[in-house]
């Protein structure tokens, strides 16, 4: 195929059931569909030239790579926001783009699920697609940039650009994960996500949480929730890498610490115990009570039966509830600060000059 498939930036809408629907909420769940179709109804989709993103990238250089992963790597690249062809580094627009390493049938596969899913699904808690390439035997997807990387990196890489995260701003991104995952399995959506993990959340400048790689999800059932629960496992996990700092499986680490679920269960029931895995790296950052109410979560997220866990709604509402109390408990220690500095004040002895004597005598 020698050049991209040539695609409107019109976003197109479908008729479904005698109802015009938005491109946004697709029909769920949806028929097995071709290339083709799949293409033509991710129309809003920008197609780009091979030359264009090799351009934007400058060749694919090793430098401008941003991560790697199964389906080959992703490097930042530069286009112009109103042509979107190729910049000068430093210029225009940034960009994510992923190159589909050339082996295999899966990798494909992969790259036109990605298309699938991110070509007609928005939501501010999932990462933007902004286009992709088919041209010969060059698989490419084209993503907006996110400036601070994956989860995965700010937790467990030891580098200077990757500070670790606060104990508020762990409870932000989980939040906003969990957002995003409620609504791949909502009505409107009906996606079963099955790659939910630290470095597939990725965090833009504000540390907002966007969910990335859409290569494995499939659509959910018709009726009930019991597939989405093993996403809500998964979330336990992600909490649990939250909360201690620790990798989910680590050989590095002693036999019976290297399975972090293995080893974190025993002390998620006690609110003495838990505070003993928490990542020291935040220590004094959150009270007992926070610490627990987020251990209990991740808790009934990992229960053995699928039907005992929360839905991701029910995982969205107890996280901002840990926020609301975790925002009372600050602002109480505020007020307990303050007082103590009041009463500091009201017991200093206050010392007046001495009055000077008069060398007269009187007046």
């Amino acid at each position: 195929m020698g050049s991209c498939f040539s695609v409107r930036l019109k976003i197109e809408s479908s008729r479904l059931d005698g109802k015009v629907t938005s491109a946004s909420v697709p029909p769920s769940p949806r028929s097995p569909r071709s290339q083709a179709q799949i293409l033509q109804q991710s129309a809003n989709l920008k197609s780009f030239s091979f030359n264009v993103l090799k351009t934007a990238t400058r060749n694919f250089r090793p430098d401008s790579v941003l991560g790697e992963g199964g389906f080959g790597s992703v490097f930042k690249g530069w286009i112009d926001e109103q042509s979107l062809a190729a910049a000068k580094p430093g210029t225009g627009t940034v960009i994510a783009v992923k190159r589909l390493n050339h082996e295999g049938i899966q990798g494909h596969q992969e790259w036109l699920a990605e298309i699938n899913y991110l070509g007609q699904l928005y939501h501010q808690n999932l990462v933007k697609l902004i286009g992709y390439c088919l041209e010969d035997d060059h698989r490419l997807l084209v993503y907006e940039f996110m400036p601070r990387g994956s989860l995965e990196n700010h937790l467990f890489r030891r580098s200077s650009y990757f500070q670790p995260l606060s104990w508020n701003l762990r409870i932000k991104v989980a939040l906003g994960a969990a957002k995003g995952l409620a609504y791949l399995h909502s009505p409107e959506a009906k996606v079963i996500y099955r790659d939910f993990k630290s470095s597939n959340i990725l965090i833009d400048s504000n540390y907002n949480a966007k969910l990335s790689d859409f290569g494995l999800a499939k659509d959910g059932p018709v009726d009930g929730h019991l597939t989405a629960r093993s996403d809500i496992y998964s979330f336990g996990v992600v909490l649990l890498e939250l909360l201690t700092g620790r990798r989910s499986i680590d050989k590095n680490r002693p036999s019976g610490e290297q399975i972090l679920v293995v080893f974190a269960k025993p002390y998620l029931t006690s609110k003495r115990k838990i505070l003993h895995i928490m990542d020291p790296r935040i220590e004094g950052q959150y009270s007992s009570a926070a610490a627990t109410r987020a251990a209990i979560l991740a808790m009934k997220c990992l229960m053995k039966e699928p039907p005992h866990r929360p839905t991701a709604d029910e995982v969205v509402k107890a996280l901002e509830q840990l926020q609301e109390l975790q925002k009372a408990s600050e602002s109480l220690r505020t007020e307990s600060v303050q007082k103590d500095k009041d009463n500091e004040n009201d017991n200093k002895v206050v010392s007046y000059p001495r009055p000077l004597a008069s060398s007269s005598g009187g007046v």
